[in-house]
């Protein structure tokens, strides 16, 4: 059922995040940094970039089974994940598929490969896509940025994705730090890779593969309205980490495409919803029945409120009477809320 239209439907599909970071589940609860960030480059080094070094497997875990559990109580039974954790690189990925598991929700993983730390931080990361991949693992390979990567490990990153049958997952022209690095990826991309963000990719840009919209993140990085109806490419709908409501992150993608040209239609953005599905075709096998009938996009571009009430994923009811079913919520709350803690200790103790 992936019509949104019949608004006597009770029962869809279940939603696709199609950028997620499990990792940023935890900073919520951590400190904000002592003076604000100017713009994106700092908000990056003084946040996000303090934070993934901090990480251990312990927060990975308590982190992704906490964004899980959040992504089913809105609906959300799929996950396009982005990991980054230059110190816990091994083993990473089956920390993060293990704890979806648990919780019930599909996910793809990637490891954010970049030259950030060095070359071998690169390779090391390489491997874990790799060693995660063939190990039957459900993955993409991940890059952070052009930006942050030298030519070699692009390359590298796209050799091991046709390799493995598999697309390319990176964050392309975010912000003005990444403004002209696109166009070394001319000649790697297939129609496989996920190309996150698109801020300042030229309309004409080229590349193949998916541009993920993340419209709550770039406004709240101030990065710049990315403008997707301008794109010939397929446009899905991600969340950059902050949760995984996809009814939520449509909402908003509605009103910043209205604040930008007011004819701008509700169905456009909800086919973005039905690309993100698309990524992952499992998941239209997956049902979640709502607490009130879904109407059209029109409808539900301006009605809040709408929950899942029971949730099926892979014929395994993971889902009912509002709460998950195979983990105790408050448990998974208050270990999550122990490693948010450790997580703010770790990252003071690097400034």
């Amino acid at each position: 059922m992936s019509e949104v239209s019949d608004t006597s439907a009770e029962i869809t599909e279940g939603f696709v995040c199609a950028h997620h970071h499990l990792y940023s589940t935890l900073a919520r609860q951590v400190p904000g940094p002592v003076s604000a960030p100017r713009d994106f480059a700092e908000i990056l080094r003084s946040v996000w970039w303090r934070l993934d070094t901090a990480l251990d497997a312990e927060m990975i875990r308590w982190s992704a089974m906490l964004g899980a559990v959040e992504a089913l109580s809105a609906g959300t039974t799929t996950l396009i994940d982005h990991h980054e954790s230059p110190n816990c690189i091994e083993g990473s990925l089956d920390v993060i598929a293990d704890a979806c598991a648990e919780v019930g929700v599909r996910v793809v993983c990637s490891y954010g490969v970049s030259d950030r730390h060095g070359t071998d931080g690169a390779r090391r990361g390489l491997e874990e896509n790799r060693r995660f991949l063939a190990a039957g693992g459900r993955a993409l390979v991940g890059v952070h940025a052009a930006f942050t990567c030298n030519d070699d490990t692009l390359a590298a990153a796209a050799e091991l994705a046709r390799d493995a049958n598999t697309g390319v997952h990176i964050h392309v022209s975010e912000g003005p730090v990444d403004d002209e690095h696109w166009s070394r990826l001319r000649g790697l991309t297939a129609p496989e890779w996920l190309l996150i963000h698109g801020v300042r990719l030229p309309d004409d840009h080229g590349l193949q593969g998916a541009i993920v919209h993340n419209p709550r993140s770039n406004m709240n990085n101030g990065v710049g309205y990315a403008r997707p109806v301008r794109f010939t490419s397929p446009v899905a709908l991600g969340s950059d980490g902050i949760g995984a409501d996809v009814l939520d992150d449509f909402r908003v993608a509605y009103a910043r495409a209205r604040e930008d040209d007011v004819t701008f239609d509700a169905a456009t953005a909800w086919q973005w919803v039905e690309t993100a599905r698309d990524l992952v075709p499992e998941s239209r096998t997956d049902r979640v029945e709502w607490s009130r009938p879904m109407g059209g996009a029109w409808d539900l571009a301006f009605t809040t409120g709408v929950t899942p009430r029971h949730i099926t994923v892979d014929g395994e009811v993971v889902f009912a009477n509002g709460m998950p079913t195979k983990v105790d919520v408050d448990e998974v709350r208050a270990r999550a809320a122990e490693q948010a803690e450790r997580l703010a200790r770790a990252m003071a103790n690097s400034v």
